[in-house]
C-alpha cells in the first residue's frame, strides 16, 4: 500500500500533540483524520474508513485499550498504540486487545513514521484483499480471517494474543515462509535469539491447537532456512 493513498485516524485527547502528530504525518504523505477520544473515534468511524488507527491509551472516559478490544469486535482496521506506559505487562495488554503495535512514549517522530509504514507494507492491496479467501482451512478446523477467529465445528477455539497476532501475520500471507526475525519485529518484541526462541514456544503452542500431530505438522510448518508457513488446504 503506498502512504500518499492511505488514510490515517489519530486519537489523542492531548491537542497539542494531536496537532503536532497531524502535521507530521500529513507532511509524510498521508491523509490524516483527528478524534480528541474514544467517543468522538467512534463517531468518525461510524462514517469512514481508515487504513491504520494511531491510537494514545491513557485517555479520560474509554481508554485506548479498551477502544481497541471494542473496535475488534467489528473490524480488522491495524491498531498502533502510544502510550507513556512501557512495562512489558502494558505492552501485552495492549497486544491481547488486538493492537498490531505498541510505541512508548515519548518517541521520535521518525520511528513513529517507520512503525506506520510497517504496518502499512504488511497489509495486502484492496485488489488482493477481495481476491484472497475469507476463510482458510486447516483440516477440521477454520480460520475466519476477517473476525481473526478460529472455529472447529461449532466450538469456538480460544487463542492467546500472541496467538492471534501470528494466526494475523500467517494468514495474511498464507504458502510463503516467514522468517523468525520478521515474527519478533510483528510481534512488536525486541530483537534477539532469546525473542526468536520466544517466537518458537508460541509456535508451539499454535500447533496443539490447528496440527492433528503437533510432532509432525502438517499445516503451520517448519521451512529450513526460511522459517514457517502457514499451509493450509
Amino acid at each position: 500500500m503506498s502512504t500518499h493513498d492511505a488514510h490515517l485516524l489519530i486519537v489523542d485527547d492531548d491537542e497539542r500533540i494531536r496537532g503536532l502528530l497531524k502535521k507530521f504525518l500529513m507532511r509524510s504523505g498521508f491523509l490524516v483524520t483527528a478524534a480528541r477520544d474514544a467517543a468522538h473515534a467512534r463517531r468518525v468511524l461510524a462514517g469512514l474508513d481508515f487504513d491504520l488507527i494511531v491510537m494514545d491509551v491513557m485517555m479520560p472516559g474509554e481508554d485506548g485499550v479498551s477502544l481497541t478490544r471494542s473496535l475488534r469486535e467489528t473490524m480488522t482496521t491495524p491498531i498502533l498504540l502510544l502510550t507513556a506506559k512501557g512495562e512489558t505487562e502494558d505492552r501485552i495488554a495492549g497486544f491481547e486487545a488486538g493492537a498490531d503495535d505498541y510505541l512508548p512514549k515519548p518517541f521520535e517522530p521518525k520511528e513513529l513514521l517507520l512503525r506506520v509504514n510497517a504496518i502499512l507494507r504488511r497489509m495486502p492491496d484492496t485488489v488482493a484483499q477481495e481476491a484472497a479467501p475469507k476463510v482458510l482451512h486447516l483440516g477440521t478446523i477454520r480460520y475466519d480471517i476477517e473476525r481473526g477467529e478460529m472455529w472447529q465445528g461449532d466450538e469456538l477455539i480460544r487463542l492467546t494474543g500472541t496467538e492471534s497476532q501470528l494466526m494475523k501475520i500467517f494468514s495474511a500471507q498464507p504458502g510463503e515462509p516467514v522468517s523468525r526475525t520478521k515474527l519478533v519485529e510483528d510481534l512488536g518484541r525486541d530483537r534477539g535469539q532469546a525473542q526468536e526462541r520466544a517466537v518458537d514456544v508460541q509456535i508451539t503452542r499454535l500447533r496443539r491447537k490447528i496440527e492433528p500431530n503437533p510432532k509432525q505438522p502438517q499445516y503451520l510448518q517448519t521451512v529450513r532456512g526460511a522459517g514457517y508457513m502457514l499451509a493450509p488446504d
